[in-house]
């Protein structure tokens, strides 16, 4: 898939702010300072079409983007490190859940993991989540250009085992860098691959009426 354009449509609180469209939309939500805005500014090929920020937990509003006038990227709020009251996250929380449960045209969620740590438990769990909704997800491990080769695929082949002990099946897992840009193309792919198919233009018949002008 080539990104010919990418722009902002809206931020939204919750599930009913959400902009009325029927147009497919993919999902990114990870840890706080996983990497989020920086992946899809990289996927989108625009640098500043996602706020990107040093301090946890900025992302807090459901923003969309639209992709090729064909679907839609939507940033989720990050987890792990957000500074809200006890009531305020659970609403938080209601929020995105409900976002997630029941949004009709919502077709895959990527659930974004830091390769430069250790298996985190709150990832494991938001996993445990998705799987136990019937939620269609793949994880994307991000950062990847941070660390050794080695290290990278040690951390993934932790995780993933894991993924095995618990019981949980991703769709895809995917190695992204938003520097290097190492898996856009794979990513990307995958996404217009899930995209309805354009219905291909028949040829216009014409009739030959040289034989008129006889």
């Amino acid at each position: 898939m080539k990104v010919d354009t990418a722009q902002f449509v809206i931020s939204a609180k919750d599930l009913e702010a959400c902009p009325a469209s029927s147009l497919p939309e993919f999902a990114f939500i990870g840890r706080s300072n996983v990497g989020k805005s920086s992946l899809i500014n990289m996927l989108a090929a625009k640098k500043e079409l996602a706020h990107t920020s040093s301090k946890p937990g900025k992302t807090q509003l459901i923003n969309f983007f639209k992709i090729n006038q064909a679907w839609h990227l939507v940033d989720l709020p990050g987890y792990g490190y957000a500074k809200l009251s006890k009531s305020k996250q659970q609403a938080f929380n209601r929020d995105i859940s409900a976002y997630l449960t029941e949004r009709t045209n919502l077709k895959h969620i990527f659930l974004l993991v830091d390769s430069q740590i250790e298996p985190q438990g709150g990832d494991l769990s938001f996993a445990e989540w998705l799987q136990q909704c019937g939620l269609s997800y793949s994880i994307i491990f991000t950062k990847t250009d941070r660390s050794s080769e080695i290290q990278v695929a040690n951390h993934a082949q932790r995780f993933v085992e894991e993924l095995e002990a618990w019981a949980l099946q991703p769709t895809e897992i995917f190695y992204c860098s938003a520097k290097t840009k190492k898996g856009r193309g794979l990513l990307l792919q995958w996404i217009d691959r899930q995209l309805p198919k354009k219905p291909k233009k028949k040829p216009t018949n014409r009739l030959n009426l040289d034989w008129m002008q006889r």
